[in-house]
C-alpha cells in the first residue's frame, strides 16, 4: 500500500480522540510481504566474537577496580550479555523495558528490579525498547527487523511485524502508532494493534535516526547518506529534504527538537549539529567542534575512531541546546547569539545525554561507565555516578529527575537516585 492511498489515509490532526480516526483500510499478508525485502536471520552466531570481547573487558573493568564504586539503589542483572536499551513508561515511571545482546527483553519494576515479564521470541539484539504515551503497550525490536508489541498489563504479545535491519523505533506522542526506520531507507508506520501500515521511502541507504515532532503530525528522519527529510505522517510526502550543503557530509547520528517542535537539531558523523527550522526546512547555523584531533585508528581493518557527534537535545526552560561528542566533548550552545556557551570535558566519548524536563540541568553518559549531571548555565558538574564495570550504552531520567537508570557492557541495567538537596 502507497503512503496516503486509501479513503481514510491516517490523519493526525486532532487531540487525544486522535486514533479513532486512524483508518487505514488493512493491507492483507501479501500486500505487506511485497513492500518487504528478504531478510537474512541466518548470522545469529555472528555476534560470537564480540560477545567473548565484552566479556574479556569486562573482566579487565573490574580487575582495574571499576567496580569498586557502586552509587546505585538497585542492580537488575538477568541480562547474560550487554544491555543495549532502555525505557521508562511514560504514565507512572515505575517500569522499565530493557533489550540486549542476548536477544531478550525485560519489563521489570525500578523500586526493587523485580521482574513483571519478558519479552520472548526475539532472535537477535534486541536495539530498540519503548512504551506507548500512555504506558498502555511496549514495543521492543531487534537488529534483524522483528518488532514485537505487548499489552503491559495482560503481559501478552498483541502485535508483530518484520522489517528489513532495524535502525530505530519511537512511539507517537500522543498515539498508538510505531514509527520505525530500516536499513533500506524506509520509514515504517503502523497502527497498533490493528497494524495498519505506510511506509515512507528515503533513498536507498540506511534510515539511521528519527524523531516525531511534538505535534504529532510530522516526523524528521536522517539517513546514512547526510540528507534529513522532514515527513508529513498524513499525506506520505516528503515536506522538506536537506541533502548537498545543507545536509551534512557524513551519515546522521541522531535528530532532536526543542518543545514546540520549531526547531530541529541534527547530528553527524562529520562532527557538525546543524539546526533547522522546521517550519521552512532552511538551516538556522551549524555548530562545528573546533581543533579536534582525531584519534588514530585502533587496529588494521577498523575505522579511525575520529570524532562525531553521539547525542544532542534541547532544554526546555532556556534558549540552550547540548551536544555529545564521541572525543567526549559535552558542548552547550546558547541559541539566542548561536555560540558556544560551554565545553565540558569527560574523559571518555559521550554515549548520550539527556535534559531534564524542568531546569538547566543535562545528563550524560559515557564509556567510561559514570553518570554526570552538569549545570549547563555554569557549565560545572553538578555530581557523578558510578557503579558499572563497563560502559554505559543506554540511559533514562524520570519525569521528576529523581532517578536514572542505566544499562551496560557489564550485562547489568542500574537504578541510581538522584534526587538533589536543593530541590
Amino acid at each position: 500500500m502507497e503512503p496516503g492511498e486509501g479513503p481514510g489515509a491516517l490523519d493526525l490532526h486532532g487531540d487525544e480522540e486522535i486514533i479513532e480516526v486512524v483508518e487505514l483500510g488493512p493491507p492483507g499478508p501479501d500486500d505487506l510481504a511485497e513492500e518487504m525485502e528478504d531478510v537474512d536471520f541466518d548470522d545469529e552466531g555472528a555476534e560470537e566474537p564480540d560477545a567473548e570481547a565484552w566479556e574479556s573487558e569486562d573482566d579487565e573493568g573490574v580487575e582495574d577496580g571499576m567496580e569498586a564504586q557502586d552509587d546505585s539503589e538497585v542492580t537488575f542483572s538477568l541480562h547474560s550479555a550487554s544491555v543495549f536499551c532502555v525505557s521508562l513508561d511514560p504514565k507512572t515511571n515505575t517500569l522499565a523495558v530493557t533489550g540486549g545482546e542476548d536477544d531478550k527483553a525485560f519489563v521489570w519494576r525500578v523500586s526493587d528490579g523485580e521482574l513483571l515479564f519478558e519479552c520472548s521470541g526475539h532472535k537477535d539484539s534486541v536495539t530498540c525498547a519503548g512504551f506507548s504515551h500512555d504506558s498502555v503497550f511496549v514495543a521492543t525490536g531487534d537488529m534483524s527487523g522483528l518488532i514485537k508489541v505487548w499489552r503491559v498489563d495482560a503481559k501478552e504479545e498483541v502485535w508483530s511485524f518484520e522489517v528489513g535491519d532495524l535502525e530505530w523505533m519511537e512511539w507517537h506522542p500522543q498515539a498508538h502508532v510505531l514509527l520505525a526506520g530500516t536499513a533500506d531507507g524506509n520509514t515504517w508506520m503502523w497502527k497498533i494493534p490493528s497494524g495498519d501500515c505506510k511506509t515512507f521511502q528515503g533513498p536507498t541507504c540506511p534510515a539511521t535516526c528519527g524523531r516525531i515532532l511534538p505535534d504529532g503530525k510530522r516526523a524528521v528522519v536522517g539517513y546514512e547518506d547526510g540528507t534529513m527529510r522532514i515527513w508529513d505522517l498524513k499525506q506520505g510526502t516528503s515536506l522538506h529534504v536537506l541533502k548537498g550543503q545543507d545536509g551534512h557530509q557524513d551519515p546522521l547520528t541522531c535528530v532532536a527538537s526543542n518543545q514546540d517542535g520549531s526547531l530541529i537539531m541534527t547530528g553527524s558523523v562529520d562532527c557538525h549539529a546543524k539546526l533547522v527550522n522546521s517550519a521552512t526546512g532552511k538551516v538556522v547555523c551549524v555548530f562545528k567542534m573546533e581543533s579536534v584531533t582525531p584519534k588514530a585508528p585502533i587496529s588494521e581493518g577498523e575505522e579511525a575512531e575520529s570524532n562525531s557527534v553521539e547525542s544532542l537535545g534541547f532544554c526546555n526552560v532556556m534558549p540552550l541546546a547540548a551536544v555529545g561528542y564521541l572525543d567526549g566533548t559535552l558542548a552547550i550552545y546558547d541559541l539566542s547569539t548561536q555560540s558556544l556557551r560551554h565545553k565540558c570535558q569527560h574523559e571518555s566519548g559521550i554515549v548520550q545525554l539527556l535534559w531534564e524536563e524542568s531546569s538547566a540541568v543535562v545528563y550524560t553518559c559515557s564509556l567510561d561507565g559514570a553518570v554526570r549531571l552538569w549545570d549547563a548555565r555554569s557549565g560545572k558538574m553538578i555530581s557523578e555516578y558510578r557503579g558499572h564495570s563497563a560502559e554505559i550504552l543506554d540511559f533514562a531520567v524520570n519525569k521528576d529527575a529523581s532517578i536514572v537508570v542505566t544499562t551496560s557492557g557489564d550485562h547489568q541495567a542500574k537504578v541510581f537516585c538522584v534526587q538533589r538537596p536543593d530541590r
